[in-house]
């Protein structure tokens, strides 16, 4: 072969060599980092304590939900004690010092919306009755656009609710004109009542859950903290008073708004509905 051919040659290879496929190398490793995300808090870190993780804050950071987590959700064991949604936000909450029922019931409604979202979106579908024509309907309601609401806020001016420097409210009864101090719900408090209402239930006995209620919360009634004292007096207070009460606890309470519009497609009432807590919640279709 001349030397030119062998050039040419050479020269070919070489162009071959550069324009050939290339196969990618495989990867050394599956990764994936988990998202995070800062969810608003209905109380605006306004009614904790000051030693609280969460006094002050406006928002909480918190992973999306992954598969690892919806078993938390299938566990028969959780499911049974009423414990898997409190383990499942203390797994997704990014500041492992928080306690799932040291949350506001608020706050934990929220972020619990919020995996709800990360895990299966926005839309939730699910069976409802038409309160107007009874039909039982499909119908699809848009967790996005569930508003909150902050309760009272210190510079709010109100007639017969005040909130004291201790984070907590008073209110004056109406029939006996008594000052009761209360503080707001939290996860340990409905844990405790659904338990004490099980409880009830398993005797066969009428439940006590406004009463319960009532003797979680109230701090004081006229300055007497005595606890014992305090849930004599609510078994006996008037009805009056204890609906003012009750109605008081709501109304302060930051929450979400969980109510959408809902127009019936069997008769076309619109009207305002409650967003269903059903299993298919957390377990969609």
């Amino acid at each position: 072969m001349s030397r030119n051919k062998q050039r040419t040659a050479a020269a070919t290879d070489a162009t071959a060599a550069t324009t050939a496929p290339t196969t990618p190398a495989a990867p050394t490793s599956l990764s994936y980092i988990t998202p995070t995300e800062f969810v608003e808090l209905p109380s605006r870190g306004k009614f904790y304590s000051t030693d609280h993780p969460l006094c002050g804050k406006e928002v909480i950071e918190m992973r999306y939900m992954t598969a690892k987590d919806e078993d938390i959700l299938t566990s028969p064991a959780l499911l049974k004690n009423g414990v898997a949604i409190d383990r499942l936000i203390e797994n997704l909450i990014v500041d492992k010092n928080i306690d799932a029922t040291s949350l506001l019931i608020g706050d934990k409604n929220a972020i619990t919306l919020a995996a709800r979202i990360s895990g299966y979106g926005e839309q939730y579908e699910v069976n409802v009755t038409c309160p107007t024509c009874n039909t039982s309907i499909d119908h699809t309601f848009d967790l996005s656009q569930i508003p909150h609401t902050h309760g009272i806020q210190p510079d709010d001016d109100t007639e017969n609710i005040s909130l004291t420097s201790e984070g907590t409210f008073a209110a004056t009864m109406p029939k006996t004109q008594f000052t009761a101090e209360f503080r707001l719900l939290n996860g340990g408090d409905e844990n405790f009542i659904e338990q004490a209402a099980s409880r009830l239930r398993k005797l066969n006995l009428p439940e006590s859950s406004s009463t319960t209620l009532l003797k979680q919360l109230v701090v004081s009634i006229n300055g007497v903290n005595t606890p014992s004292e305090i849930a004599n007096f609510i078994d006996n207070m008037p009805a009056q008073d204890a609906r003012f009460l009750r109605a008081c606890v709501q109304l302060v309470t930051p929450n979400v708004e969980m109510t959408q519009s809902f127009e019936c497609t069997s008769c076309g009432t619109t009207t305002e509905m409650a967003v269903p807590f059903t299993s298919e919640f957390f377990w969609p279709n």
